[in-house]
């Protein structure tokens, strides 16, 4: 068996891949916005949604249950090879029937865009040869991370070279779907070095469903707020709303995913804490660090785009995106719900294995977005998939907090994360009363972010310093600047 890599290279493999998926979807989003059209960029939302659903039912649990199980069995290649079989047997059986069933709706019932329908059906070709769960459970991050990133440069390249005007829709979403295929398929050479091709029993393949069942739940529910709002707004609204929800949504997505960066590093540590029942201060520092920086950067990062977004989406998007910077306006209140779950989450509810709590949560989110959306998006299209998705993220982060309430400090992260919340918004009023001070949108955005950013901080830390008297941030924030000064 070849050496595992190291938790450090793995860190850093996995920490490069999200940079760059942040970097490249900001570089070829504008491009596309203004090449596509917001109608055209609604069409491919709607559909690549719906694309993905069908992927998830096809992939149930699979990638997080294959994972684990793997990684059990992963020092004895002979249990590894039956594992690996056994449940890509069960993936490969329920990947072919909803293919079929792809197929039978793009044939069938795609009135509309059947051929961007179809393009996007390729995409759900790959479910049947995904296997990246198996280089996960056998810690090999490097092959899935340089193979991915090679092929998403690749597919942005074409994306530039090929998709030149509205009529390549189809062009763009072959591209796409084409790229995903081709990243699954490579990942079978490296695989097969290390697995032998052994014939499953139906007795070793049944044990893996009901686990892959159970951990398909969360993953649904997730998608019921991350994916239906653009397809329930895609049935009953125009597509223009879905380009500007989508586009949206994609900006406030970042700071989300930048907070939980920090939490997920953190997180196996905590979870080794709480495998052994610590209780120390040590515990408790910790936790309450990363939710003291969860909430500072949430705040910060979600008034902040608030503050700039009617100045940014038409610069970033174009000038028919204009309806954009209204929407980022709205759906800015995410990063906090998001931003304050995820830690609370990823350094507590993970790591002493309250699952259930994380799945009522999820559940109660999903059902408040579904019924929402029904009543809202008919009357307010766009606007009303915003604030279903508002209420079913509140739901979650309120949800998990309330019934954790007697395990943590909910005292101190409301205080802080209310505090930091009006610091955000006294930020937000600074950086709107300097919309107007040049005619340049790059100038005017420096200018905001620069000043707003030194506010926000500077109130921050005075509240930090001089009010919770925990200057943890800030002596963290000196050390990164190289100053030696430490605040007590």
């Amino acid at each position: 068996m070849a050496k595992k890599p190291g938790l450090k290279k793995n860190f850093m493999f996995s920490i490069c891949y999200q940079i760059l998926a942040i970097i490249l979807p900001l570089i070829t989003a504008p491009y596309i916005a203004r090449v596509l059209g917001a109608a055209n960029t609604g069409i491919y939302s709607k559909t690549f949604a719906l694309a993905r659903y069908f992927m998830l039912f096809a992939m149930l649990g699979v990638n997080n249950y294959g994972n684990r199980a793997i990684a059990r069995v992963h020092d004895d290649k002979k249990e590894m090879s039956n594992t690996f079989w056994e449940i890509y047997s069960f993936q490969m059986f329920l990947a072919i029937i909803f293919n079929l069933l792809y197929l039978c709706f793009c044939l069938f019932l795609a009135k509309e865009n059947q051929l961007i329908y179809l393009m996007q059906g390729i995409y759900i070709l790959g479910g049947m040869f995904d296997i990246n769960w198996c280089c996960f459970g056998m810690e090999n991050f490097k092959l899935t991370t340089i193979r991915s990133s090679i092929i998403k440069i690749a597919s942005a390249i074409c994306v530039f070279c090929f998709v030149n005007s509205r009529d390549d829709l189809w062009l763009y979403a072959l591209i796409i779907s084409l790229s995903h295929i081709i990243s699954v398929l490579a990942v079978w050479p490296f695989v097969l070095k290390h697995i032998d091709i052994v014939r499953p029993t139906m007795a070793g393949i049944k044990k893996h469903i009901k686990p892959n069942l159970v951990l398909f739940w969360p993953v649904i529910a997730v998608s019921i707020y991350n994916l239906m709002d653009r397809i329930m707004l895609g049935w009953m609204s125009v597509d223009e709303e879905v380009g500007f929800y989508t586009n949206a949504e994609s900006i406030v997505t970042i700071p989300t995913t930048l907070i939980l960066a920090l939490d997920n590093v953190v997180m196996p540590r905590m979870s080794n804490l709480f495998s052994k029942n610590d209780r120390s201060e040590k515990i408790k520092f910790l936790m309450d660090s990363v939710m003291m920086f969860a909430m500072f950067m949430a705040a910060a990062m979600a008034f902040g785009i608030a503050g700039v977004s009617d100045i940014f989406a038409p610069w970033f998007y174009g000038k028919d995106f204009t309806r954009c910077g209204f929407f980022i306006l709205l759906l800015s209140p995410v990063i906090i719900f998001k931003g304050w779950a995820g830690a609370l989450r990823t350094q507590y509810i993970i790591p002493t294995g309250k699952d259930k709590i994380y799945i009522i949560s999820l559940t109660v989110g999903a059902i408040v977005n579904l019924i929402l959306n029904a009543i809202l998006i008919p009357k307010l299209n766009g606007v009303g998939a915003i604030i279903g998705t508002l209420a079913a993220e509140f739901s979650v982060c309120f949800i998990q907090f309330f019934l954790c309430r007697k395990e943590i400090n909910l005292k101190d992260y409301l205080t802080n994360g209310i505090s930091f919340c009006m610091i955000g918004a006294i930020m937000f009023f600074a950086v709107e009363s300097l919309s107007y001070i040049s005619s340049s949108a790059v100038v005017t955005m420096a200018v905001q972010i620069v000043c707003g950013g030194l506010l926000y901080v500077l109130l921050a830390s005075v509240y930090m310093i001089k009010i919770r008297k925990n200057p943890v941030l800030v002596n963290e924030g000196l050390k990164m600047l190289r100053i030696k000064y430490r605040f007590k």
